[in-house]
Order: C-alpha cells, then sequence, then structure tokens
C-alpha cells in the first residue's frame, strides 16, 4: 500500500528517499492527558442528564435536547480513537528529493505535497522509543482553535508525519534533503 499510494504520485526524476506510515492501532497522544477526563466528563453529565430526563417523564423537547449531547460524548470517549486509527491505517508518508508528500485514502482522502525548497518551520517531538512526529509549520488550527486536530491527531490541518518510526533520522533526511534542494 505504501509503494503503491506513493510511487503513483512521484513526478518525472523524483527519487524517494524515504516512505513509511503512522503507527498502527490506538494513539494516545500528550493532549489526551486533559482531552480524556474531559471527555469522560462531558459524556458522565450528558448520560446523567439523559437518563434523569428520560426516568422522570420530562417533555419531549428535553428528552430530545439531550441526544447531541450524549452522541458528542460518546465521540469524544472512544469515537475518535476509532476515526483516527482508521484514517492512519489509510495514510503514508514519503520524502522526495523534491518534496514532502502525506497520502490519505478513504472518505477522508487527500494528497498533502510541500516542496523542500520552501519548507516551513520544521517540528520534531520525539517519545523515548524513537517514534515522534515532525510537524510541517506552527501550530494550526487543530490547537488554536479548536478544530478536528484537537481531537483526531489524523485531521489536524497542520501537515505532520505522526507518530512515525526512527522519527529523528527521517527529520535529519528532511533536513538534508531540504538544504540540497535549495
Amino acid at each position: 500500500m505504501i509503494t503503491d499510494a506513493i510511487s503513483e504520485r512521484l513526478l518525472e526524476g523524483e527519487k524517494l528517499l524515504w516512505c513509511g506510515r503512522p503507527q498502527q492501532g490506538l494513539l494516545f497522544t500528550s493532549r489526551d492527558a486533559l482531552l480524556i477526563p474531559f471527555s469522560l466528563l462531558w459524556g458522565g453529565f450528558a448520560l446523567f442528564w439523559e437518563t434523569m430526563v428520560l426516568s422522570l417523564g420530562a417533555p419531549m423537547l428535553f428528552r430530545f435536547w439531550g441526544v447531541p449531547f450524549v452522541l458528542i460524548g460518546l465521540y469524544i470517549i472512544a469515537g475518535r480513537f476509532i476515526l483516527d486509527a482508521w484514517v492512519r491505517s489509510r495514510t503514508a508518508y514519503a520524502v522526495t528529493n523534491r518534496r514532502i508528500l502525506i497520502v490519505r485514502s478513504g472518505v477522508f482522502g487527500n494528497v498533502t505535497s510541500l516542496s523542500l525548497d520552501r519548507l516551513p518551520n520544521i517540528q520534531l517531538k520525539e517519545r523515548g522509543d524513537r517514534r515522534g512526529t515532525i510537524r510541517f509549520g506552527g501550530l494550526g488550527m487543530g490547537y488554536a482553535g479548536w478544530g478536528w486536530g484537537i481531537w483526531t491527531p489524523t485531521l489536524d490541518p497542520t501537515p505532520q508525519f505522526l507518530a512515525i518510526e526512527e522519527a529523528q533520522r527521517v527529520y535529519e533526511e528532511i533536513e538534508h534533503a531540504s538544504r540540497n534542494a535549495a
């Protein structure tokens, strides 16, 4: 999947320097230290509200009022992890001698291409197991605007290689390739 998804997007004369995928399965990030307790409080209160409204026989408006909050609670407690794992399973990354490629297939499919000679600020955040995330650009709407990216890292609008193996080595490869492209 990786080679096919990337190779069909290579330009004439472009050479593949590295390709990989994000970590598969369940992925916790540092922001989950705050998001998990918040999601449990939100979901718990929404379920409490809906249970009380239904058991007390409240008017129909009150019964339906809590449903969206329960659904949001279910998403932020568990659904976001499922969606994130699903999107990551359909994602491939590449570094070529000319650009950075991020290829996603499926419902959230898109191709992101960043020219090596015009790369924005590059940030490396590495864990102890040598996995890490390389972000291409500053903090995006996923952080500042509380958009999808805050809950589902793969949907963060800032391009990134999320939870890749040997992140430091890939970072150095990008630095080297970008110096040669300039």
